[in-house]
């Protein structure tokens, strides 16, 4: 083995950068929400991963040299769980970062990441300001949209609030309020994880509505055969 993979292979990459994965809890919560809405429409797709706040090491051999997206999807890699995302394993960048900024990180969104990201390859970026302070006081817009253009990143104009993203086939829409991503095929939003949750319990629930009505019929039925053959010895 050479000096440069002897070196390389002893080289530790960390699996946090020691800091926390949003300034408030309404960041931590869009964070999670997009995470979770984005796993869930992938999940029938085997070369989709959909990672948040994972250490993305684009150089290696210098574990200095990371960046730490909110969340991102890269298509083409193994779904599989992973503790670090190392650009020269993987092979690719990922196609789709967003970040929900907040007072302590949207200089660095909109300079270090936004270069950075532009160099990397990532063919769309999007950040989102959920206090609905910074960006709206610097661009009159919360949600800004850029994708990449012959190597450069060209800003998207957002209609009422709306854009498309090409690579997910996804609507991003600001509603006032909050991010949300809309399904055009379906006409309908991605699930929040709260939203899930609520649909999974109704789901059980009816489940155990029809349990009950179905052994109910069954108890029915059996009363009524047993009386029937009540009624046939009766008139033997």
């Amino acid at each position: 083995m050479s000096l440069r993979k002897q070196s390389a292979a002893t080289v530790e990459y960390p699996e946090t950068d020691g800091e926390p994965m949003g300034e408030t809890e309404l960041h931590i919560q869009l964070i999670i929400d997009l995470r979770t809405a984005l796993r869930h429409f992938f999940r029938n797709q085997t070369d989709v991963y959909v990672g948040s706040n994972l250490l993305l090491y684009h150089i290696e051999g210098d574990p200095k040299k990371f960046v730490v997206p909110d969340v991102f999807v890269a298509r083409g890699v193994s779904k599989a769980s992973r503790r670090i995302y190392k650009l020269w394993e993987e092979g690719q960048p990922p196609q789709v970062v967003f970040e929900v900024s907040s007072r302590g990180t949207w200089g660095e969104d909109l300079q270090r990441k936004w270069r950075l990201y532009e160099q990397l390859g990532v063919k769309e970026y999007f950040i989102f300001d959920p206090e609905y302070d910074y960006l709206m006081k610097s661009f009159g817009e919360s949600l800004l949209a850029y994708r990449l253009a012959e190597g450069q990143y060209t800003q998207l104009e957002l209609e009422e609030g709306r854009v498309r993203s090409e690579e997910l086939g996804l609507e991003l829409v600001d509603t006032g309020e909050v991010l949300r991503l809309y399904d055009p095929q379906t006409g309908q939003f991605l699930l929040t994880t709260d939203e899930e949750i609520e649909a999974r319990l109704r789901a059980e629930q009816a489940r155990q509505q029809a349990e009950a009505e179905v052994a109910q019929l069954r108890e029915e039925l059996a009363r009524l055969q047993h009386q029937a053959g009540r009624e046939n010895d009766d008139v033997q």
